[in-house]
């Protein structure tokens, strides 16, 4: 099984260790930056890139429990600008990452 996939403004991880799913959401442009993470379901992740607009990826992707989010625009935020939803889903996913990216 693949352990990550991505589109424009999204990258889904899957850690065969932990046999979890999560995936994030990241916006950039030269008015700030926005991140969601999210830990999906196996079935979301399947699911991934098999529509052929990825705004429906992203819609699938927010169906699934958020863990972490990161506001920073040039038009301020309405709330904290970081937020940990989830601490322990958070530090799964981010070692989840490390080992897709290899730096484990």
């Amino acid at each position: 099984m693949k352990t990550k996939k991505h589109g424009n403004n999204w990258t889904a991880y899957y850690d065969p260790d932990t046999k979890r799913y999560f995936a994030e959401i990241m916006y950039t442009s030269r008015e700030g930056r926005e991140q969601y993470d999210y830990e999906i379901t196996q079935d979301i992740y399947a699911r991934l890139g098999t529509f052929s607009d990825d705004i429906d990826n992203e819609r699938l992707i927010k169906e699934a429990k958020m863990t972490y989010s990161f506001e920073n625009t040039m038009y301020g935020t309405l709330g904290p600008e970081r937020t940990v939803w989830d601490e322990e889903a958070n530090k799964a996913m981010s070692e989840c990452v490390k080992k897709n990216n290899g730096k484990v």
